[in-house]
């Protein structure tokens, strides 16, 4: 049985927040969810789009619901639901329906099992395209009515989130011709909406809530019936079905020709690591800076400054083209200007931004948001892992400026005390309190349960910054700069200094979670030292014994790393962030052991994670799930409104590999090497192909032998020399 820890009850003096997502009712059928540029579907396992009050449901384009509600009915009854399943590369949902017994007077007219409807959607290029196509398998001609229900409220996404709002604008919907419904919604943002429903053949009747079509079915006869909905898409028929469907999955396989990919001995791993890349290729968003993996769907589908910086660091070694289009565009959106209500100071990296019309009314302040405080630091840092990674340095001498002014930046007004820390307060209190990447108005707090007040000082964060300035001394070597690569060296070298003075907490074996704005620290086990490991900023000493804690049972529950260990003060396992486990968050931990030669507790890392994944609904990791404690022959406990998929969860997979076989490459050498590389017990074999590095490529085969591994080289395109490097 899970331990029965006493849980302290605080006061809810501080309120959650306006930007809470809310959970208001109990999750109904499994959800599933499509993508494509910045347009997303949620759709229930039915294929139907049913937006109840708190829910997800819907058809989006640019943080604004298009779609509220799409539902096939069979003579006014909802189909019965045979089979519902998401095409392997998400390029399509298929959903396999039948008629339920229609009875008149104690007599079956139509008796179930007798019609199938395969059901098709996808989307693309800023519509959604369905195909219903029904069939009778039964030995009579049969007649029956089909009917597509669909609505619309143009709801802001912030609204689905829960914020309530005093005015909107207005909603108009008319029919255009035999065929089309035109939703139309008058914003107060001056912005007019449009959506679009298309229906091949034109129905029997047709409303502007409902088209229905009497069907009338000889045994055996199929009849198919198409709906096109496009957002904003007034100007132009859609494209036909099958040339779309066509398109878009030529579109999915082009985004990841020549791509890594990778093979185990273990089937089911290799389902998990087929969804979690299906799952990054359906979030990469084309833009014109390049391309970008949107943070998750359905709440954060859209350019994240953490979130997309973080993906593309645990990408690099098998997809290293991401990192340059996150970092261009997060230097086109750079912070120029000090805007108090957007947290934008000159320098700082963008948080995250919107296109709804809440955001252009700047009723909620995430037009373009900058309340992050590590975005800044880790661009630095995926800077110098990029060209570490590629040998690219053209690509960074024209980054050189935003580096400098995220540096500035972090040495200004980053350190408003000028204590040599990096440090947030909110501007306004419409911005986030928080804003680490546990950014729940109660993740940062002392060991007695008080929320830290005042400017506040992250622990992880003071180690990105640590791991920016070294990776930055080397990019300014590479520039030439070499008076700027001592500079900053030698302030990496104070901080770290610093750091371990200020954040150690002997009594708990561990780093403080935060320091407060008095200075006092937040002496609380959290995860977030595991990340400071990740960045390279603790005492080999301190860091084996920061490890070690981690992997007792306070913090791990078998599944993974808790954010907040069992029995801290406000630890609780179905919380956002105070005792959930974030996959992420266990993968960057993941790459700290491995910094600091801990394999062994990676390979239990691994098996957790691994574990849970084999439980998930489409071996999908999600944003997150619950810091219960693993049962013999049960799966972990969801998080309810947790994003799926979401990007860094999706990402996860890849970096424990990376983690155990200590992969690091070294473009100016032409050489790749795996550090002290190890494998878990559920893999004898890995299969790395089409490895590049620079212009040559790859394919390696990984045994597991023991403690350690095999290696040989199937194939190599070019001159990589490949070696095995023991440190232990």
């Amino acid at each position: 049985m899970p331990s029965k820890t006493a849980v302290q009850v605080f006061p809810s003096e501080t309120p959650e927040g306006p930007f809470y997502i809310t959970a208001t009712q109990a999750a109904g059928r499994p959800r599933r969810t499509l993508k494509d540029g910045d347009t997303f579907a949620v759709l229930d396992s039915n294929g139907d789009i049913v937006a109840t009050s708190g829910g997800p449901g819907g058809l989006y384009y640019q943080d604004t619901r298009y779609l509220s509600r799409l539902e096939l009915l069979i003579n006014d009854k909802r189909p019965l639901l045979l089979g519902s399943n998401v095409r392997d590369d998400n390029s399509a949902l298929f959903v396999d329906l039948t008629n339920p017994d229609f009875i008149l007077d104690q007599r079956v007219l139509l008796e179930k099992d007798t019609v199938h409807v395969l059901r098709t959607m996808f989307l693309w290029h800023d519509t959604a395209y369905q195909r219903f196509a029904a069939r009778n398998y039964g030995e009579q001609p049969i007649e029956l009515r089909l009917s597509i229900a669909f609505e619309n409220d143009f709801a802001d996404l912030f609204e689905v989130r829960g914020l309530h709002r005093e005015r909107r604008g207005t909603a108009t919907a008319k029919l255009r011709g035999d065929d089309q419904i035109l939703l139309n919604y008058h914003g107060l943002d001056a912005r007019v909406r449009h959506t679009t429903l298309t229906f091949d053949p034109p129905p029997d009747r047709l409303s502007t809530s409902v088209a229905v079509y009497d069907l009338r079915l000889a045994p055996g006869e199929m009849r198919p019936i198409f709906l096109a909905v496009g957002c904003d898409q007034m100007q132009s028929r859609p494209m036909p079905f099958l040339r779309g469907l066509i398109a878009a999955r030529r579109g999915m396989r082009g985004a990841t020709r020549d791509r890594t990919s990778v093979q185990t001995s273990n089937d089911l791993f290799n389902e998990i690591l087929c969804r979690s890349a299906a799952d990054l290729a359906m979030l990469m968003t084309d833009t014109p800076q390049g391309r970008y993996p949107y943070a998750g769907i359905p709440w954060f589908s859209t350019t994240f400054g953490r979130d997309g910086l973080i993906t593309a660091l645990q990408m690099l070694w098998w997809s290293p083209d991401i990192a340059r289009g996150v970092l261009h565009r997060l230097a086109a959106y750079q912070a120029k200007t000090t805007d108090p209500l957007a947290d934008a100071q000159p320098g700082k990296i963008l948080h995250e931004m919107r296109g709804g019309e809440m955001a252009a009314l700047r009723e909620v302040p995430f037009g373009l948001y900058y309340g992050s405080v590590d975005s800044t630091p880790l661009f630095v840092l995926l800077a110098g892992l990029y060209a570490e990674r590629t040998g690219d340095i053209g690509t960074i001498a024209a980054l050189w400026p935003a580096i400098e002014s995220a540096l500035a930046w972090i040495d200004g007004p980053g350190d408003p005390d000028r204590d040599g820390f990096i440090e947030y307060q909110r501007a306004t209190e419409q911005g986030l309190a928080n804003q680490g990447w546990k950014d729940s108005h109660d993740a940062v707090f002392h060991a007695d349960g008080r929320l830290a007040e005042g400017y506040i000082a992250l622990a992880e964060v003071q180690g990105y910054v640590y791991a920016a300035k070294r990776m930055a001394a080397c990019l300014a070597r590479r520039l030439g700069r070499d008076a700027d690569a001592l500079k900053l060296d030698a302030q990496a070298g104070r901080l770290a200094e610093r750091f371990e003075a200020a954040f150690w907490c002997p009594e708990i074996e561990t780093y403080a979670l935060a320091l407060d704005g008095a200075k006092n620290p937040c002496r609380v086990r959290t995860s977030n030292a595991g990340q400071v490991l990740f960045t390279g900023i603790a005492a080999t000493d301190r860091a084996a014994r920061v490890a070690a804690g981690l992997m007792q049972p306070r913090f791990f529950s078998g599944w993974g790393i808790r954010t907040v260990a069992r029995g801290e003060a406000r630890y609780n396992p179905i919380s956002y962030h105070n005792g959930s486990i974030w996959p992420h968050d266990n993968a960057l931990i993941a790459l700290g052991l491995a910094r600091y030669e801990q394999k062994p507790l990676i390979e239990t890392l691994f098996e957790g994670l691994f574990g849970a994944a084999t439980y998930m609904d489409l071996r999908r990791l999600p944003e997150l799930f619950c810091g219960f404690e693993r049962q013999r022959g049960c799966g972990p406990t969801l998080y309810p409104v947790a994003c799926l998929p979401q990007a860094w969860a999706s990402a996860t997979p890849f970096t424990l590999l990376e983690a155990s076989l200590g992969l690091e490459f070294d473009p100016f050498h032409g050489e790749i090497r795996l550090r002290n590389p190890r494998l878990p017990a559920f893999l004898d074999r890995v299969i790395l192909r089409n490895l590049q590095l620079g212009q040559s490529s790859v394919d390696l085969r990984v045994r597991r032998r023991n403690d350690t591994v095999s290696l040989d080289t199937a194939r190599n395109s070019g001159h990589i020399r490949v070696s095995i490097v023991l440190t232990r």
